[in-house]
């Protein structure tokens, strides 16, 4: 019998592989290139944790200049020098910071020399927790573990010192911070053109030279929109706290939004303090939390209606990165590093969209 045709193309096509003939083997090269970037990650990591007196700030230093770069282009627009500008834009920069700092200093020293009255009058506030309180220290007793709550008392002024330490940088640092912004904002037009010169080839010129124009762009966009944002959130706080009786409202102000920079976490630090001072400044517990609530209407409607509506979508961070990016840079540099994650994470996003395009097809439901 003669097979037709197509039937003996079918017969000697092959057969697909359905890939349960061989397993997947990672090859050797392969398993030691992963073992050398996570090597080269850690080593980079242990270099930024001790090298953090010297990094912190010359990182700070060229994050906060490049972000003060437009400023100090249209002063150079209207003929003034470029270092006079840049002198002035830091020095203008540093006492916008000292008012700022002496606005929170004020409550803050007032409030520790108060600290044992105050730690009576917050437990005595917090009576309505009694009887909850009481039930988990009789769970922790019948689970055989010690009840922390009731061995617990408030620290002592010693804290004071080691938080002021935690918080601040030392003079050595805040003198290199300020003396490398001054020097980087003045000689930014060289710093580029030397950096986009390094290359031969015109289109990594071209390249480098627009990943730069718009680093330049968004961290100069994100300051000053983020400025206005919490500046606004400050003034709103002082307000809050002046309608509703708490003290030192400029303070508290101020703080919040200073604390604002940090994004998620500065937000909820703020509203725990207004909490705290609130339950301590009032005779009922409603009043003392008027404060904080209103706090945090406003705040939610900063994070999820006005912040994206002025910032926009090209400059939206996905709230799972921004929070990871803090965490870490907090864990390695402390609360600078808290400012700098989100300066960082758009730094990184900028190089990840002209270094690695994406070309793929999008996906169902994107």
């Amino acid at each position: 019998m003669r097979i037709p045709p197509s039937e003996r193309l079918l017969s000697r096509a092959p057969k697909p592989d359905d890939g349960s003939a061989r397993p997947i083997a990672i090859r050797r090269t392969d398993l030691l290139a992963f073992s050398l970037v996570g090597l080269l990650i850690i080593s980079i990591i242990a270099v930024l944790f001790l090298a953090k007196a010297f990094l912190l700030p010359v990182v700070m230093a060229f994050v906060v200049g490049t972000m003060l770069s437009p400023a100090a282009n249209l002063l150079e627009r209207y003929k003034m020098p470029r270092g006079v500008a840049a002198v002035l834009i830091v020095g203008t920069l540093g006492s916008a910071i000292a008012f700022l700092v002496g606005l929170i200093a004020s409550p803050v020293l007032d409030w520790s020399t108060r600290l044992p009255e105050l730690a009576a009058r917050l437990k005595d506030r917090l009576h309505v927790f009694d009887y909850p309180l009481a039930l988990w220290g009789q769970l922790q007793h019948f689970l055989g573990g010690t009840n922390f709550l009731s061995s617990w008392h408030m620290p002592d002024v010693d804290w004071v010192k080691p938080t002021v330490e935690f918080l601040t940088p030392t003079f050595t640092e805040f003198l290199l911070f300020f003396a490398t912004l001054v020097l980087f904002v003045a000689s930014w037009r060289d710093l580029r053109r030397g950096l986009i010169l390094t290359f031969a080839d015109h289109q990594a010129r071209l390249q480098t030279l627009r990943i730069l124009n718009e680093i330049e762009t968004q961290l100069g966009h994100y300051l000053l929109t983020v400025t206005m944002i919490n500046t606004g959130l400050g003034i709103a706080t002082t307000l809050v706290c002046v309608l509703t009786g708490m003290p030192s409202p400029a303070g508290l102000g101020a703080l919040a939004g200073a604390l604002n920079f940090i994004p998620i976490i500065g937000p909820i630090a703020t509203f725990a303090v207004l909490t705290t001072v609130g339950i301590i400044s009032f005779p009922t517990l409603g009043d003392g939390l008027l404060a904080s609530l209103a706090f945090a209407c406003i705040a939610f409607l900063e994070g999820h209606f006005i912040t994206p509506t002025i910032i926009g979508r090209r400059l939206a961070l996905n709230a799972l990165a921004v929070f990871l990016a803090i965490a870490f840079w907090t864990w390695l540099w402390g609360p600078m590093g808290a400012f700098l994650a989100s300066p960082l994470l758009i730094v990184g996003l900028v190089l990840k969209e002209h270094l690695m395009q994406d070309n793929s097809p999008q996906l169902p439901g994107d």
